[in-house]
């Protein structure tokens, strides 16, 4: 899978996240959606890269939304996960790459460069924080545990803070890092008992998605349903322990 040459061409995007008059050249994709020129050549730069290193896998990246693919298998990138973050110098945005075949992830990689950390995981060969195995947390309670949330369509802002509500009445706490990617990451290595949002895009999701799993957790939509990583969709990633629990409150 070439996996030391995919992490190699990862970390040599963080010279471009760090250009902070790319990050203030931005424009307004919709409501609070916005897209820099880091994000465009970081998806640039690793979309030439990947096909030189693998010509037969395709390419699904943010920056061209979603559409079919006709191939068993493709990467699916988020050049900047936290853009919004990024333009602010709130240095709590990652770069995530996933690799999908035959509808399932079987590589993913969430980038962390203001943090040094690097998570990894391959299918069936667990999750990795910089090179050291990483596991869910052991909480077996919400009220043990932190639930990251994330705010999603603004259009849905009242039903998402009555349910922001709810989990933090029956958490320990609540956290948002502005970035789906980062947060799942920070479940699969037990910092959080899990992370809720209500509209994502493969993305936002496919690498922490794996990484999750990797790391003895459970992610699905929110009735409780695998998730379809060519889907936009509801996502709930947790420990496992807590994962019924925390739906019931969704």
């Amino acid at each position: 899978m070439y996996m030391d040459s995919i992490i190699r061409l990862v970390k040599e995007t963080k010279g471009i996240i760090e250009n902070r008059e790319m990050a203030s050249n931005v424009k307004e994709k919709g409501v609070a959606d916005y897209v820099t020129q880091v994000d465009i050549a970081i998806q640039d730069f690793l979309k030439k890269e990947l096909y030189a290193l693998a010509p037969d896998i395709q390419f699904l990246g943010e920056e061209s939304g979603l559409q079919p693919m006709d191939t068993d298998s493709y990467w699916i990138l988020d050049p900047i996960d936290g853009t919004t973050n990024l333009i602010h110098d709130y240095q709590h945005s990652v770069v995530s790459l996933a690799l999908c075949r035959q509808k399932e992830i079987v590589m993913g990689i969430v980038y962390d460069p203001f943090h040094d950390e690097f998570f990894s995981a391959v299918k069936s060969e667990g999750s990795f924080l910089n090179g050291r195995q990483i596991h869910v947390s052991y909480s077996e309670n919400l009220s043990e545990t932190i639930i990251g949330i994330g705010t999603a369509k603004r259009e849905c802002a009242k039903e998402n803070f009555a349910r922001f509500l709810k989990v933090y009445e029956n958490s320990q706490d609540i956290r948002r890092l502005g970035s789906a990617a980062l947060e799942l990451a920070y479940t699969a290595c037990g910092r959080q008992g899990g992370y809720f949002e209500g509209y994502l895009n493969p993305w936002d999701y496919a690498a922490g998605m794996l990484l999750i799993q990797e790391a003895g957790g459970k992610v699905t939509d929110w009735n409780g349903n695998a998730l379809d990583p060519t889907q936009a969709s509801q996502v709930a990633g947790t420990n496992g322990r807590v994962h019924e629990k925390l739906l019931k409150l969704l």
